[in-house]
């Protein structure tokens, strides 16, 4: 089959560190015979490829109109096979609504009827009774805090692993003061093998 009419997806990038840390916990508690992917933000989940150009042109266009901005990590979610950390942005959601405006006709049902919160899943298809410890443990320790959006990415489902299409970064201009509280919570959570004496 030829893999350029697979679906595309649509990712929201985040600062290397934070993705760095939400990978690190997917790694760790997502099933690994089912784990192809890095931690991530999905906004879109299957766009037809055969709108590819006029997908490429609406990201690049978004993506130089658009300052890199904050995204608050709100709470640590129990998704009954799972696990995930819930996100809020009013700026996440009003650069998605403008690409669900652009693209409404395009859109499959489940993006068309999305209503969120954005999130990123670090553990799924488990049993609940796994997944609850998993959130209690997480919870336990958990407080907000901020991870940066820089940029817009496109992948190519292939079946299970995405495929890389393109990254388009979002100009400069915000810092991320909690990004550091982050990294310490997952290090603090989860010692790294071979860290220890």
């Amino acid at each position: 089959m030829d893999a350029t009419l697979n679906p595309l997806i649509l990712t929201l990038q985040m600062d290397a560190a934070s993705a760095a840390a939400f990978t690190q916990l997917r790694r760790r508690h997502f099933p690994p015979a089912r784990n192809w992917l890095d931690g991530h933000i999905t906004l879109f989940h299957a766009l037809p490829s055969q709108a590819f150009d006029e997908i490429l042109r609406d990201v690049t266009q978004l993506a130089a109109q658009t300052r890199a901005f904050s995204i608050r990590v709100e709470r640590v979610r129990f998704l009954g096979a799972g696990v995930a950390f819930d996100l809020a942005s009013p700026t996440a959601l009003a650069l998605r609504r403008t690409l669900a405006e652009r693209w409404g006709p395009m859109l499959c049902r489940q993006d068309m009827q999305w209503r969120g919160p954005l999130h990123v899943t670090i553990q799924n298809k488990v049993r609940p009774e796994i997944a609850r410890a998993l959130h209690d443990e997480l919870t336990r320790d958990f407080e907000p805090r901020d991870v940066s959006a820089t940029g817009l990415e496109l992948w190519r489902y292939l079946g299970g692993p995405w495929q890389a299409v393109g990254t388009w970064r979002f100009e400069k201009g915000v810092d991320c003061p909690c990004l550091f509280a982050l990294i310490t919570y997952v290090a603090a959570v989860f010692v790294v093998p071979g860290t220890t004496g």
